[in-house]
């Protein structure tokens, strides 16, 4: 465990007395623009946070878990929250939520400013994160939950699945059912992590079996339904022999079931589709669609109960690394 720094490691970095570098992360006015930047880059690099609770309560925390997500604009994250909430709920403890927009400075922002809240948990999507962010977390007060992914070099607890596992399974169920033209169609490359891990996953999959993808897209943007109609309807005008798309979220993958309806396709006799999360949109649809289950609410209510075993074991307790096992579902579309 990293040894935490505390405001008078900072001042004795910067040459200063710990009232100036207290006054300096605080924003006051007296503080000369050069030293306040000297002390507010010693900070950062060495993942100092400031307590912004009152010099009375500065021993102690706030009754709120901050949870980190990047975007509340698909289905996925709010189920994860829902997860979390149910687990506080009987507790003192309330979630409070902050979001990074697929971005890991911005990430780094929001988490900075959380800490300094001094919050009993923090729950952050994703075990990629700056430096700086990383040593934060390191030296963080609370319990720190990484969550979604177990693919990587988690900081502290961790709970979620293998998302290049996931995207092997898949290939091996569509290679299974003898699809060779594979297309592939995700959204935020490479920003989001997951769905990229997902893809190289999906490749090496096929290429285990001697397979290659015969069309890609990467979409930079989000995921939305009427996106992934217009590109579902894009790959199949220049690659009208596909057999198989595989997307990154069911979100898109329903796109891509309305163009093939609206096109006369028959699903999956002239191609067949599969998705990823296991999203409720799903439900009521004219065909239920292939999807993989990635757990969500699971990993949320998981994560909630590790902060709060923490929280009653004073912080004494090991490391937990928390892997679920997601499941596909064949639908009718594969």
């Amino acid at each position: 465990m990293t040894k935490k720094l505390l405001l008078k490691d900072v001042a004795r970095l910067a040459g200063v007395s710990e009232m100036t570098a207290s006054r300096a992360l605080r924003g006051a006015p007296d503080v000369s623009a050069k030293t306040k930047a000297k002390i507010e880059e010693i900070a950062r690099s060495h993942g100092y946070v400031p307590n912004r609770i009152a010099g009375s309560l500065s021993s102690q925390s706030v009754n709120l878990v901050a949870v980190v997500v990047p975007s509340l604009n698909s289905f996925v994250f709010p189920e994860v929250l829902s997860g979390i909430s149910a687990v506080l709920k009987e507790s003192p403890l309330k979630p409070v939520v902050g979001i990074s927009g697929y971005d890991l400075e911005e990430e780094e922002s929001v988490i900075r400013e959380m800490l300094s809240w001094r919050p009993s948990g923090l729950i952050v999507a994703g075990l990629e994160h700056t430096e700086a962010t990383r040593r934060m977390l390191q030296q963080a007060d609370c319990p720190v939950v990484e969550v979604m992914d177990v693919d990587g070099d988690p900081v502290r607890h961790c709970v979620g699945i293998s998302h290049l596992q996931a995207g092997r399974d898949m290939a091996a169920q569509i290679l299974e059912r003898g699809y060779r033209r594979i297309g592939f169609i995700g959204t935020k490359m490479p920003q989001d992590f997951r769905a990229r891990k997902r893809f190289d996953g999906f490749t090496d999959g096929l290429a285990a079996q001697g397979v290659t993808l015969a069309d890609l897209e990467h979409y930079s943007g989000e995921s939305a339904i009427q996106t992934g109609r217009e590109l579902t309807e894009q790959m199949l005008e220049r690659s009208p022999d596909l057999d198989c798309l595989y997307y990154s979220s069911d979100v898109m993958s329903v796109g891509g079931l309305m163009h093939c309806l609206a096109a006369g396709l028959s699903v999956p006799d002239d191609i067949a589709l599969a998705g990823f999360n296991n999203l409720q949109i799903l439900q009521g649809l004219p065909q239920q669609l292939a999807t993989t289950d990635a757990c969500r609410r699971e990993i949320g209510e998981r994560a909630a109960g590790i902060i709060l075993q923490s929280r009653q074991a004073g912080g004494t307790e090991g490391l937990i690394l928390d892997q679920l096992g997601p499941a596909i579902s064949l639908g009718e579309t594969l």
